[in-house]
């Protein structure tokens, strides 16, 4: 796998720990400073977690879900010198409509951040009338306009891909019911103007076969990352437990050109939940990855990934040794 190329940035000061030798065999292995976000970092927040962090300007910047103490939930703008410390605004982010006739949503949680052309796009879950998705876009990270909900209800787990294909823009969403989805299949989805989306294809959906830790629901995580292998998707499964659901999460790989085929497909979970911080909190035995930041130089990968629906936690990796790892205990 030395010759696999990796289509990112370079990014030398990304966060990163190198691996500890007790845990040889991890393809991923957690920041000793976890949760590196906690659930108070903010004036009025009860949970901060499945945020969305981008390089932006020799630093970084991010959107946050933040659930307040009255439980509403919203999306936070927040920065960040380093990537694991982090200055989350007290207010949530207050859209500008690009149509007066847009509806108000409801609430706003589980934010995507992707820089795709000229601006950093933000994909969320919507309450109208339900979950939907929600989008809208950020120059700057101090001005924020609100676009059209791509997709109708009920969806969620919107994903953009960095990249055009096949000259559109391209989403990955789980369609869902108005409930908490006891089912749940990732598909694709393609635009010419990110406000018309059609060429809807099937891409995957729940294992009952091979590996029961995605064996309820999957959903895709953050932005998929683009190798000389294929799109690189870490994305999320459900177990439902006779204690209640459990969130794992691992890796897929995509066809370049038609990304609802996938290649290759993880049997294992990467990360599951095993530590106090994703097995305590309002919804216990949780770890739900929405962001990544990858340096395109070096093939590492720093995950960012909700705990126990209340903090966040950050994950490190090799994109070389998670490819591998993918290719190896596939599924498909």
């Amino acid at each position: 796998m030395a010759s696999m190329l990796v289509n990112a940035s370079s990014l030398p000061g990304m966060p990163w720990e190198d691996r500890p030798a007790a845990l040889r065999s991890e393809v991923l292995w957690r920041c000793s400073a976890n949760p590196v976000i906690t659930r108070d970092q903010t004036a009025y927040s009860n949970s901060i977690f499945n945020s969305a962090v981008v390089p932006f300007k020799g630093a970084y910047a991010g959107v946050f879900r933040v659930d307040d103490t009255a439980r509403r939930m919203n999306i936070h703008c927040g920065r960040s010198k380093d990537g694991v410390h982090w200055t989350i605004e007290d207010k949530p982010i207050a859209f500008a409509k690009a149509s007066a006739d847009l509806p108000d949503s409801d609430y706003k949680y589980d934010p995507r951040v992707v820089f795709v052309e000229d601006r950093y796009w933000i994909i969320w879950c919507n309450g109208y009338h339900g979950a939907s998705i929600g989008m809208g876009y950020t120059y700057d990270f101090e001005t924020f306009t609100r676009i059209e909900n791509p997709l109708m209800p009920y969806n969620r787990n919107g994903v953009l891909f960095p990249r055009k294909i096949r000259g559109n823009f391209a989403l990955l969403s789980r369609p869902s019911d108005s409930g908490h989805t006891p089912f749940g299949d990732i598909f694709y989805s393609e635009s010419p103007d990110m406000t018309y989306w059609g060429r809807h294809r099937h891409v995957m959906s729940p294992d009952t076969k091979h590996s029961g830790w995605q064996s309820t629901k999957v959903g895709a995580g953050p932005a998929p990352i683009e190798t000389s292998e294929g799109w690189l998707l870490f994305y999320h499964g459900v177990l439902n437990s006779c204690n209640g659901f459990v969130y794992s999460w691992s890796a897929a790989l995509l066809d370049l050109d038609a990304p609802w085929k996938v290649i290759a497909r993880a049997r294992p979970y990467l990360i599951n939940p095993v530590k106090d911080y994703e097995c305590v909190g309002d919804v216990p035995n949780v770890t739900f990855p929405c962001a990544a930041l990858t340096d395109g130089d070096t093939g590492r990968v720093a995950v960012y990934y909700g705990c126990a629906d209340t903090a966040t936690g950050l994950a490190f990796g090799r994109i070389d040794e998670i490819v591998d790892f993918v290719k190896k205990n596939s599924i498909v």
